[in-house]
């Protein structure tokens, strides 16, 4: 990997849990249905075992990529920013387009974006385009759709880390 892999420390949390669950409950129990289902003779038209081995496959594959990805995280936390007054990572902005529509994003981790809830990864094309803005600034992103320009109406931070800088 070339580049950071940031992710909040909720976001992280949620990797780890995710990837506990998979481990620690549902691979366990698929187990013993495999087992089971084998000691019923006939596997080839064993819907149990069959669809049993390929859910054992998706697990392992999906657990694979969850340690990957806590492996290779560096977990920031945006309450600890400290300048509030640009787009870092973790900060939620309000933007306006060039037809006057409000948008709130929070600009997260790459393995936590979830669109439809108004959270975009760190390395996206509108993420990029606003990384160190200020309120006031307007930048312009190249977007699947075609060129836009947006204005920053609003950065916001959570709160409740230590906000003092980061020492190195």
């Amino acid at each position: 990997m070339d580049r950071p892999n940031y992710i909040t420390p909720a976001g992280y949390a949620a990797l780890s849990a995710e990837y506990r669950q998979l481990l620690g409950e549902e691979r366990p129990k698929l187990v013993d249905v495999i087992s089971w289902a084998a000691g019923n003779g006939d596997r080839s038209e064993n819907g149990d075992y069959i669809y049993g081995r390929k859910r054992l496959r998706e697990i392992d594959r999906r657990a694979g990529f969850l340690a990957r990805s806590m492996k290779a995280a560096k977990v920031v936390d945006p309450a600890a920013q400290p300048d509030r007054s640009r787009v870092y990572f973790g900060a939620t902005v309000t933007i306006a387009d060039e037809d006057d529509q409000h948008r709130t994003l929070t600009i997260v981790g790459d393995d936590e974006t979830e669109a439809g809830a108004g959270r975009i990864g760190w390395n996206a094309p509108l993420a990029r385009a606003l990384r160190g803005a200020a309120i006031g600034d307007v930048r312009r992103v190249e977007l699947p759709g075609g060129e836009r320009e947006y204005e920053v109406m609003a950065i916001d931070y959570p709160t409740g880390g230590d906000t003092s800088p980061p020492r190195l």
